[in-house]
């Protein structure tokens, strides 16, 4: 089987999987939509890795959410509508047109007295929502932002948590890129500080899978805190 081939039975399987148990509704089919149309990238979690952030975030029964990485909003949506009841889920972006896209979208889908986007750099605002009286802990924390930082998000996410938080970092495999140990992609080189960092973490319990799909070949790290 040839590379294409995979790639295509991978999404071929995704698109099986993702409309027999999480198909988009018009609110989160219009968050793509939206985006789409004002040209944002076409990064937002697969519809099936969306239904599975708002799994864990149930099962979680988590009241408060931050989510480092907006775009379009489509992920904050599959969130916010599993947070409990009188539960928030503040979601930082650092593109002012990112966040007017996603502000649309969570509006449509009736969720903005739920979801919160704040705009700016992540290590900027992050220290800001720290100063904040009863801003912390958070039950779970989504990070999917610049790559570059994730160890520095992950650091803020352990300060703003509490035993029993949930964090989840996404694409962290980076088409098998995070073996590279001498390469010069920024990314990558954030991905293994991130992962180096986690493993030597008393206060996390974490472990990583590798994903296939219609984002291609990458994978997400799951982070519980135990102290």
């Amino acid at each position: 089987m040839t590379d294409t081939d995979q790639r295509e039975l991978w999404t071929a399987v995704d698109h099986y999987l993702t409309d027999l148990l999480a198909p988009d509704d018009e609110a989160l089919s219009a968050a793509l939509t939206s985006s789409d149309e004002a040209g944002l990238p076409a990064i937002a979690v697969a519809g099936n890795q969306g239904k599975l952030l708002h799994l864990l975030a149930t099962l979680q029964g988590a009241r408060r959410i931050l989510e480092i990485g907006t775009l379009g909003g489509y992920s904050t949506i599959w969130l916010a509508r599993a947070v409990q009841d009188g539960g928030r889920v503040i979601t930082l972006e650092y593109s002012e047109k990112h966040a007017e896209v996603a502000r649309a979208n969570i509006d449509r889908a009736g969720l903005s007295s739920v979801a919160e986007v704040r705009v700016g750099a992540a290590l900027d605002t992050l220290p800001l929502l720290a100063a904040e009286p009863g801003a912390a802990p958070f039950d779970l924390f989504f990070i999917d932002a610049d790559k570059v930082n994730n160890p520095r998000y992950v650091e803020w996410a352990l300060k703003l948590s509490r035993p029993g938080s949930l964090i989840i970092v996404d694409n962290v495999v980076r088409n098998g890129g995070v073996l590279q140990t001498d390469g010069t992609d920024p990314s990558i080189r954030g991905t293994r500080e991130m992962f180096d960092l986690i493993a030597a973490e008393p206060r996390l319990d974490a472990t990583a899978v590798q994903t296939v799909g219609v984002k291609g070949y990458d994978g997400l790290l799951l982070a519980r805190v135990v102290g």
